[in-house]
């Protein structure tokens, strides 16, 4: 992985001292706490680094009431507790507000949710923007990743096609339990971009004395291991859910890492990307962590509840619930080998019951480790 230059870098039509404007749209619990590092950074960018002040970064929520309350109350009550808001940090609900002339636009959205998003958006965004998602999941109509949902929504919303918006968008991604950020507990990050020098620009806009941001362009490997540890999270759940002791949780996780692996580099993705931290890093915290939200819905799911029961029971979004099909279609497509992101879909989809994973994936044929299926 590349870390951050010294230098803040200077894409061609970008800021040379970094984004004067960036606009987060989503106010969940990624999203809040995500817009809380941006204002950080831009604070100890002027305070402690030196550079110069003046950035405005905007959070934007679609309800009105609870964005007036956080506006005024600087917590996010639902999504972060606790948690002290910046008093730089602009609160909103007005999104055309929001995202006119932000020269970075984060998306924090569900990942079923984004295309809707971007359509409204697209027609108030800036066409020189740039734009990182956070949100690490599937599109389920369609199988595109993030990045290829927004290339091609703004592509075709704003008429500047979708090489345009590919050559601008970023993904962050890595050990991210949104609580632990946002109580400043030190953590490091990925983001991809196209370019070196565009994902290190935007790295600067989230370096804090918290939260590190490593670089890389290897924008696939760094989408895929965000999207399937989510399912391999379910996996690791479900065992917990059915008291399955560490020997089997830590399984779950290697071989969940062997088979996240042989789909990023189908795809074109890099090896040492899923070695990092936005393969292994964010593996081990969504799989170990009782804050992810996907081991949750997996162990509610290992304790006998259907999986309309489990989405009934969380208050936030799984995404490898919504993801896992696609991300086995997505395999298919390719002739990849994925029997743990295979047994989890037909969990989800009651064509086996929890009691049968164990023989399902203990029985299979023999054969070498390493990457192999």
């Amino acid at each position: 992985m590349t870390q951050p230059d010294p230098a803040t870098p200077r894409p061609r039509g970008l800021p040379a001292a970094g984004p004067r404007r960036i606009a987060v749209l989503g106010a969940g619990s990624w999203g809040t706490t995500f817009a809380k590092i941006l204002a950080d950074s831009a604070r100890e960018a002027a305070h402690d680094r030196h550079e110069p002040p003046g950035r405005t970064v905007v959070l934007w929520g679609r309800s009105a009431a609870a964005m007036g309350h956080a506006a005024r109350t600087r917590v996010n009550d639902r999504y972060v507790p606790g948690i002290r808001l910046p008093g730089r940090l602009e609160i909103t609900a007005d999104l055309p507000a929001a995202v006119r002339g932000a020269d970075l636009v984060v998306l924090a959205v569900p990942a079923q949710s984004l295309r809707a998003q971007l359509a409204a958006a697209a027609g108030h965004l800036e066409p020189d923007a740039v734009v990182l998602s956070l949100a690490k999941g599937l599109e389920r109509d369609t199988g595109l990743r993030m990045s290829e949902v927004v290339a091609e929504e703004l592509g075709r919303a704003t008429g500047l096609g979708a090489e345009h918006w590919r050559a601008r968008t970023c993904v962050l991604s890595g050990p991210n339990l949104a609580m632990e950020i946002a109580e400043e507990q030190p953590t490091a990050s990925v983001v991809a971009a196209p370019t070196t020098e565009l994902a290190s620009w935007v790295a600067h806009a989230c370096r804090t004395r918290y939260f590190r941001p490593y670089t890389n362009t290897d924008v696939v490997g760094t989408e895929i291991g965000g999207v399937v540890k989510n399912v391999i999270a379910l996996g690791v759940g479900i065992a917990d859910g059915r008291h399955f002791g560490e020997n089997s949780k830590a399984s779950i996780i290697t071989r969940g890492l062997a088979e996240t692996t042989r789909l990023a580099l189908a795809l074109g993705g890099r090896l040492e990307t899923l070695s990092g931290l936005a393969g292994l890093g964010d593996l081990v915290a969504t799989c170990s962590s009782p804050l992810s939200r996907n081991r949750t819905a997996g162990r509610l799911l290992g304790l006998g509840l259907t999986p309309e029961e489990v989405q009934e029971e969380m208050t936030q979004t799984a995404e490898g619930i919504k993801s896992a099909p696609a991300v086995l279609a997505l395999a298919r497509r390719h002739g990849v080998d994925m029997p743990i992101t295979d047994a989890v879909v037909a969990i989800l989809r009651e064509e086996i019951t929890i009691d049968d994973v164990a023989q399902l994936l203990l029985g299979r044929e023999i054969k070498s480790e390493g990457t192999a299926p």
